[in-house]
């Protein structure tokens, strides 16, 4: 278990609440199960795989179980260009992005979009294989990469460099209300801010402004509890970059002292009221 699935156990057994922990591994579930055990039962999805989580919530919740996050949460903010097109729906602030299928159409794409340009793949987390793509050559040599990668590699998700402050800001939301949010510093000379490679924290005032975007991005993605990824933007101001579904909070929670775990589960145990 993480730090977090930790302090949320901890932070239960502090309010007299029964908690057990499941390991996703370990998970096995009857799908023609009549009365199953887990119809009205909350269930916190912290599985860090994409696809167990999403296919393990899809199942749970179709036995009757309150899974938060739930299957929408799940299916789009573990993808980006489906969060993408939530949040541009929703008109939430994001950067420009396009969605190429061919290492010719992404050279295409990219002459038209401009450098420099950042490429992620459409699902993973902590950065990596984040890129920055400085110019057409740059450009050729990732794609050509990619392409002798799976196939989930070749869907090209390709998003402006957005010319900011070298940090961005991590806020997390439990129901209606931001929380706590921190700023992330990238490490000199890298460009990346996410706290997995190594970045430092400040805490960061929750404006009515940040508040307002936040809570409009988790809603556009069905999340009860997220964390919210934003950039400010020289040109657009805040523009949000990601929504996290199982989000991580252990930095958040030791830079500004904020009781995290135990709001989440005040929260969860609201639900079942």
């Amino acid at each position: 278990m993480r730090w977090e699935e930790k302090a949320l156990y901890e932070s239960a057994k502090k309010r007299g609440i029964q908690v057990d922990n499941v390991n996703c591994k370990d998970l096995f579930i009857d799908l023609n199960e009549k009365n199953s055990s887990y119809k009205n039962r909350i269930i916190v999805q912290r599985c860090v795989s994409y696809f167990k989580s999403l296919h393990s919530t899809a199942a749970l919740e179709g036995l009757g179980a309150c899974v938060v996050n739930p299957l929408q949460a799940a299916a789009t903010c573990g993808n980006k260009l489906f969060a993408h097109m939530r949040l541009i729906n929703a008109g939430v602030k994001t950067p420009k992005a396009i969605s190429a299928f061919s290492e010719e159409s992404a050279i295409a794409a990219l002459d038209d979009f401009g450098y420099p340009a950042v490429i992620k793949p459409t699902i993973g987390s902590w950065g990596r294989l984040v890129a920055l793509l400085r110019d057409k050559d740059a450009a050729k040599a990732v794609i050509e990469d990619r392409m002798h990668m799976f196939p989930l590699y070749h869907i090209y998700y390709l998003e402006e460099f957005v010319k900011r402050p070298p940090r961005d800001i991590r806020a997390i939301v439990v129901g209606d209300a931001v929380v706590a949010a921190i700023y992330r510093y990238s490490n000199e000379g890298d460009w990346k801010t996410n706290m997995a490679l190594g970045g430092r924290a400040e805490q960061c005032p929750v404006s009515t402004q940040l508040e307002d975007i936040c809570i409009k991005a988790a809603r556009a993605m069905d999340g009860k509890i997220v964390g919210v990824d934003l950039m400010e933007s020289d040109e657009e101001g805040l523009m949000v970059h990601e929504v996290n579904n199982t989000t991580e909070f252990k930095n958040t929670v030791k830079t500004t002292g904020v009781d995290i775990p135990g709001l989440m589960i005040d929260y969860l145990s609201n639900l079942g009221k």
